[in-house]
């Protein structure tokens, strides 16, 4: 049996998965995951476009006005807290990803600047948990076309607030043989 995957781009750090239209699994519907590591000791990512229903300063009571919604990263460790940020050249702290993005840093150094209006809400982006695959379970997850991998993107996308419309966003950019699937239903009994 011969198997069509959806796209031949291979995952890697710095990439964005995006889940099918009608996967099964509620952790990963209609998901843009960025991945902050790929490996040999397996796969670590953010869904970017799944927020929850707290804010930075309902989590971290001193950083007093931080309004910046947390979102949900992912199953695994959903009591941790991560960020992907863009202001290197201030927090002088994290790990690259690409794209003049980072993953992680100094997060005594990140509340001060966030108390000091030096950062900007479009500059970081706050997840609860995180997703993480064995060595190997992405590969296989992709194969049997539960996702697609997107090596171009506009890192503003990261930083987007309206959930749906990252994940459509995403699709059709990955060119006109893809745009057709961002317009499918949520359920496919409605189509």
């Amino acid at each position: 049996m011969i198997i069509i995957m959806l796209n031949n781009i291979k995952p890697k750090t710095g990439r964005l998965l995006i889940s099918e239209p009608f996967m099964a699994d509620p952790n990963f519907k209609r998901s843009v995951v960025l991945l902050t590591e790929h490996g040999e000791d397996g796969t670590v990512g953010y869904i970017l476009n799944q927020v929850g229903n707290l804010v930075l300063n309902d989590v971290i009571p001193d950083l007093w006005d931080a309004k910046n919604y947390i979102y949900f990263g992912g199953p695994v460790a959903e009591d941790t807290l991560h960020f992907i940020h863009r202001c290197y050249d201030r927090l002088q702290s994290g790990e690259p990803i690409g794209n003049g993005l980072y993953w992680g840093g100094n997060f005594e150094t990140l509340k001060i600047l966030i108390n000091t209006n030096a950062i900007q809400q479009d500059e970081v982006k706050f997840f609860m948990g995180y997703s993480g695959w064995d060595d190997g379970q992405l590969d296989r997850e992709i194969q049997q076309n539960a996702w697609m991998v997107s090596d171009s993107f506009n890192p503003d996308l990261i930083f987007s607030n309206d959930d749906e419309k990252l994940w459509r966003d995403v699709i059709v950019n990955l060119g006109p043989k893809y745009a057709h699937i961002s317009n499918f239903p949520v359920d496919p009994s409605l189509n």
